[in-house]
């Protein structure tokens, strides 16, 4: 039997050895993301940062769940400081101090607790969200480890017992086994989590503000887009690396839901599986209709195909809501990936989707995706005597139409709009025939060359005129007027119109009587509230005309999707349902008579839905009715 002293050594020592091998393992997972391009990574800050990111970004996200959230801290906290306590034991003054070695058992019985909670998670019966395969082993290292340590460091503070030995071969055990299961198995998210919250390809996620522009794509490079999992940055492989598995991001993504061939879980598995032959088989829920992953393996392998890991169909799936990023307690980027492969498909090989193409096509040599002309877009203003900009030295307010003013259903939100306007007096104009499309379809379609051509038409045309400030009421414009088109140099303060209608209302410009006996709801549009990170101009207003305001189930930053984003609506995967059939199902369960949007798209989606009761009204249309009845 070990002795005490022999037993100080040998157990600090068993941490020590944990942590070599997980260095080793770390450093075989390096390998891998090293086939992966040059990244820019500040270093230093991402390590000075890491503790905030982890404890107050990462721990936001967790705590939605407030069982996650409990469990993580307890099994986390305790798993490190009792580790951390064990290896300083080494020092001959701890390793001798019995009280030392009863705090160290107390570290251990907190874990103990912690991996008790994962359990529970998993036996007798698995949460539907999480995945299967090595994660089930977890709570068994996890309890191995943690009850062998506490036995151990009890004998060690009260001078050895029978069981010592036993005791540390059970933590000896679990603890070399949760270092082993760093390469490949559940511990891999602890490390490469770490680390890719230090080298996020999108660090400005932690500066407080939305970070969601796509980054523009050198169109001189050898090859376009994402085809192997060496084109991808190596802190994007990484990134991927640190996922948990968690299915967090399943059960937010409105394709999964409405049963699209997309899982985005899977879908980041997949990108990891890709990189490694080696990788385990997957277990948790598949892509919705049946699809399994094939085809090869390895950074030079192909990911898109019919006979690849990814179906195409999976990849045009997606609507770019960001739920699935809004969701992930790891902070990984899911839309980037869905992009960054599109643009491969789109430009290197033209694989759009069938009826993708037609809409893309009249975007490259017309400027608008039904192949309108563009002296239309101004036709939903019939009466109005709608300013043009080319007529004035300068205005207060340049008005985006969008794509929205083809549309004669959002031709009334725009008249509405207009006619707040003039009621404010508002000194505004329009670019009318020389407002082109900004090419936002076409970006996440993959068609960078499309985008980056209109951008930069648009910014010209800009350039050409005075004005103070953009503003529109096309949440899609918006996000690639303020967050994309500085990379074009069109850099110009850009508000939508519920934060500039707001704004006319609180200044005394706009006096809006009272609709009371309405109960509204109000629909998130996706490129607002995720991408923009505005949720509360919309409810202040809906509050200021006195409607009785009730939320969705969904809402705010966690909205669901209405399927009209990203190019869903015109590369139509078919699914099990509908999209916005879904969510007009949760709009109808708060019960109220209208349905308050802020979004062409979301508009065109939601009235779509045939057995739906409650009416579809914009943000602008309501003001005005309240301001008419305040006469």
């Amino acid at each position: 039997m070990a002795g005490p002293v022999s037993l100080a050594t040998v157990f600090p020592g068993l941490v020590w050895a944990m942590a070599a091998l997980a260095l080793v393992q770390v450093a075989r997972r390096a390998i891998l993301w090293r086939a992966g391009a040059t990244a820019p990574v500040a270093w230093l800050e991402g390590l000075a940062k890491l503790p905030r990111r982890y404890l107050v970004d990462v721990h936001n996200v967790v705590a939605r769940d407030a069982y996650a959230s409990r469990m993580h801290a307890v099994v986390a906290g305790g798993l490190l400081v009792a580790s951390v306590l064990t290896a300083l034991a080494i020092l001959p003054p701890l390793g001798g101090f019995a009280p030392y070695w009863i705090l160290v058992a107390l570290a251990f019985a907190v874990t103990a607790a912690g991996a008790l909670l994962v359990g529970a998670r998993r036996y007798p019966r698995r949460t539907p969200r999480l995945s299967a395969g090595r994660f089930q082993i977890l709570p068994v290292l996890l309890v191995a480890y943690a009850l062998g340590g506490a036995a151990t460091a009890l004998a060690l503070a009260t001078g050895g017992g029978l069981l010592a030995p036993v005791a540390l071969a059970l933590a000896a055990a679990g603890g070399l086994g949760l270092a082993f299961e760093v390469r490949h198995g559940p511990m891999r998210h602890a490390a490469a989590g770490a680390l890719h919250l230090v080298a996020h390809p999108r660090p400005g996620r932690f500066a407080g503000r939305p970070d969601t522009a796509l980054q523009p794509l050198d169109l001189e490079a050898p090859r376009l887009g994402v085809a192997t999992p060496a084109d991808f940055t190596w802190n994007r492989l990484l990134s991927y690396d640190a996922c948990v598995s968690c299915g967090r991001c399943e059960t937010a993504c409105p394709a999964f839901a409405a049963g699209q061939p997309l899982n985005p879980k899977r879908l980041i598995q997949d990108l990891v599986a890709g990189l490694s032959p080696a990788e385990p088989a997957y277990a948790g829920a598949p892509y919705p209709g049946g699809r399994e992953a094939a085809g090869g393996r390895g950074p030079l392998a192909r990911l898109i195909g019919p006979d690849a890991r990814i179906h195409p169909d999976t990849l045009w799936s997606c609507t770019t809501c960001r739920a699935c990023v809004e969701e992930c307690p790891m902070m990984i980027e899911h839309v980037d990936a869905v992009v960054a492969l599109r643009r491969h498909e789109t430009l290197e090989r033209g694989a759009l989707p069938e009826k993708a193409v037609a809409p893309v096509t009249e975007l490259r040599q017309a400027g608008d995706p039904g192949g309108r002309p563009l002296r239309a877009r101004t036709d939903f203003a019939a009466g109005l005597d709608l300013p043009l900009i080319s007529g004035r030295e300068s205005t207060d307010v340049l008005l985006w139409l969008g794509e929205g003013a083809y549309d004669l259903r959002y031709g009334r939100t725009l008249r509405a709009l207009v006619r707040l306007l003039r009621e404010a007096g508002v000194d505004f104009a329009v670019l009318g025939p020389e407002e082109r499309d900004t090419g936002d379809l076409a970006r996440r379609l993959g068609d960078e060359a499309t985008f980056q051509d209109l951008a930069r038409t648009n910014a010209a045309t800009l350039a050409r005129h005075r004005f103070r400030r953009i503003v529109t009421a096309d949440p899609h414009a918006l996000h690639a007027l303020r967050n994309e088109y500085p990379d074009f140099g069109a850099r110009y303060p850009v508000v939508h119109h519920s934060a500039f209608l707001l704004k006319l209302v609180r200044d005394g410009r706009l006096n809006p009587g009272r609709l009371p006996d309405r109960t509204v709801t109000y629909h998130d549009p996706c490129y607002l509230a995720r991408y923009n990170g505005e949720t509360e101009a919309p409810r202040a207003l809906l509050d200021a005309i006195g409607l009785t305001r009730v939320e969705m189930a969904r809402s705010g930053r966690r909205a669901m999707c209405c399927g009209g984003g990203g190019g869903a609506p015109v590369s139509d995967i078919p699914g099990e349902r509908r999209i916005p059939d879904l969510r007009m199902a949760q709009a109808a369960e708060t019960g109220a008579g209208t349905v308050a949007v802020a979004c062409p798209s979301c508009t065109a989606m939601l009235e779509g839905v045939t057995d739906r009761e409650a009416e579809i009204r914009d943000i602008a249309e309501l003001l005005l009715e309240a301001v008419e009845t305040g006469r």
